[in-house]
C-alpha cells in the first residue's frame, strides 16, 4: 500500500518539524475569511462625494509585490459612500486587485472604500501577514492561466475558489509571515536608501560641475576657488575606432576581453566582469586604462554618446565598432572624468548633436568639439573620491537588495506548498 504523501513544506521552523510534524490543509481562499466586500466608484460630477475623510484606493495606489504599502491619491465623503455601489471596508482587511493590475494586494491597517477593480478579504480567520503572503503565492502562480484580452482579470468567484494549503496553528501562521514581513521591511529600507543615493548622485551631477556660460560649479569643496578651465574635447585628446563590423560572438572564448555597447551604456566606469572574452590578436586595437568609449548609437538622443572610462583591465582587451575610443594625452582623475562626461552640461551638448528619426547617431568629429570643464588634478580627485563613494554605495544597496529579493523568493517557494 502506498504510504500517503505528507502536505508539508521544504522549509519549516524547528517546532513544526519531526516524525509528529502536522500535515498543512486545504481550504478555499474564501474560507479564510468572514467576509469579501467589493467596491465601486461615486460619481465623479458630484462635487459632493469626493475630498472627503474615506480613503478609497484604486488599483493604481497598490504597488506590484508591496504587501504593506498602499499610496492613497484619493479620498471620498460618506456621501459618496451612501450614493454608490463603494462599501466601507474595515481595517486589517486585504485589498486584492482582480481587473486592472491584477495580482497587486496589500493589507490595509485602517478603514477605507475601492473602486470596482478591488475585492476585499475582510475579518481574516488567520494571521493577516501570513493570508497576504500566500494569496500572493498563489495568484503569482495563476497569473499566466488568467483569461481576458485588454484587460485581464480574476472573477469574485474564481478568486474565492482557489485552492490554499495552510497549516492549522496560528502559531506557525504568524512564524512564516512575520519573518516575511521582516524581509520585505528591510527590502523597503534597502530601496528607500538606494532611491536617496540615486538622487544625492544626480544632485552632484548637476551642482558639482559648471553650467553653461560659468567656470565655477554650485558645489565645491573648500580649499579650492580658481575658476575652471574649458577646453574642447578634442584638445586633450585623440580618437580612435573599434574593431571594425566585430562584435564578441566573432570570435571563440580566448584570453584576450571584448569591450561591447552594454559595457560602456551602463556604467560611467566599465566593469570588468562583464567583458566578454574572445579570441584576437590585433595589438592595434588594444585599450588602455585611461580609455574613454563611447556609444555611437541608440534608440533615442538621450542615449547616444553615453561614456564610460576604463580604470582597469584583466589582460589583452579591445573594444567593438559600436562604440569609439578617446585617449586623453593631459593628466585627469579617472572618476572625474568618467562622471564630468556624463554630467548635466556635458549629457546636454551631447544630445544636440544627436542625428536620425526611428535611431539616432552621433558624429565623432562633432563630439570633439564639445565643451568640457578641467580644474585642477587636486580639485579633480576630491571630485572623483566623492563620485566614487556615492558610487560605492550604490552598488552595496544593490547587491543587498538583490539578495534579500532572492532570499524572499526562495522563502515563498518552499516555506509554502
Amino acid at each position: 500500500m502506498n504510504e500517503k504523501k505528507k502536505l508539508q513544506p521544504k522549509v519549516r521552523f524547528r517546532e513544526f518539524t519531526g516524525e509528529n510534524a502536522p500535515d498543512w490543509e486545504q481550504r478555499k481562499l474564501g474560507e479564510i475569511a468572514k467576509d469579501s466586500i467589493g467596491g465601486g466608484t461615486p460619481k465623479t460630477e458630484v462635487v459632493d462625494y469626493w475630498d472627503g475623510n474615506l480613503p478609497w484606493i484604486q488599483s493604481s495606489d497598490l504597488l506590484e509585490h508591496k504587501l504593506d504599502t498602499v499610496e492613497i491619491k484619493k479620498k471620498i465623503s460618506y456621501k459618496g459612500l451612501e450614493n454608490s455601489a463603494a462599501k466601507l471596508v474595515p481595517a486589517n482587511s486585504i485589498a486584492i486587485v482582480t481587473r486592472v493590475g491584477v495580482g497587486k494586494l496589500a493589507i490595509i491597517p485602517f478603514d477605507y472604500s475601492t473602486s470596482q477593480d478591488i475585492l476585499s478579504l475582510c475579518y481574516l480567520k488567520i494571521n493577516k501577514f501570513f493570508a497576504a503572503y500566500l494569496i500572493y503565492r498563489v495568484i503569482q502562480r495563476q497569473l499566466k492561466f488568467i483569461q481576458g484580452t485588454s484587460i485581464k482579470g480574476i472573477t469574485k468567484s474564481e478568486l474565492l475558489n482557489f485552492n490554499l494549503l495552510l497549516p492549522e496553528s496560528l502559531s506557525e501562521q504568524e512564524c512564516i509571515g512575520n519573518l516575511l514581513k521582516k524581509i520585505d521591511k528591510l527590502i523597503t529600507l534597502h530601496q528607500r536608501k538606494l532611491e536617496q543615493l540615486e538622487q544625492l548622485k544626480n544632485t552632484l551631477l548637476s551642482k558639482m560641475f559648471p553650467k553653461s556660460g560659468t567656470n565655477i560649479p554650485e558645489i565645491r569643496f573648500s580649499g579650492f576657488t580658481d575658476a575652471w578651465k574649458q577646453r574642447k574635447l578634442g584638445s586633450v585628446g585623440t580618437t580612435y575606432t573599434g574593431l571594425s563590423g566585430k562584435t564578441a560572438d566573432d570570435f571563440g572564448h580566448g584570453d584576450a576581453h571584448f569591450i561591447t555597447y552594454i559595457n560602456v551604456f551602463s556604467n560611467p566606469i566599465v566593469n570588468p566582469n562583464l567583458v566578454d572574452i574572445v579570441e584576437i590578436d590585433n595589438k592595434q586595437h588594444e585599450v588602455k586604462i585611461g580609455d574613454v568609449f563611447f556609444t555611437t548609437s541608440s534608440e533615442t538622443p538621450g542615449e547616444v554618446g553615453m561614456s564610460s572610462v576604463l580604470k582597469e583591465k584583466h589582460g589583452i582587451t579591445y573594444l567593438n565598432s559600436f562604440c569609439f575610443g578617446f585617449r586623453p594625452n593631459v593628466k585627469f582623475d579617472l572618476d572625474y572624468l568618467a562622471y564630468m562626461l556624463r554630467s548635466k552640461h556635458t549629457r546636454k551638448q551631447i544630445t544636440l548633436l544627436a542625428q536620425g528619426i526611428s535611431r539616432f547617431n552621433i558624429s565623432k568629429n562633432k563630439m570633439m568639439d564639445i565643451n568640457i570643464y578641467v580644474p585642477t588634478i587636486d580639485e579633480q580627485a576630491k571630485i572623483g573620491a566623492c563620485f566614487y563613494s556615492v558610487n560605492k554605495h550604490i552598488t552595496i544597496h544593490q547587491r543587498k537588495l538583490e539578495q534579500l529579493k532572492n532570499l524572499k523568493q526562495t522563502l515563498l517557494n518552499k516555506m509554502f506548498i
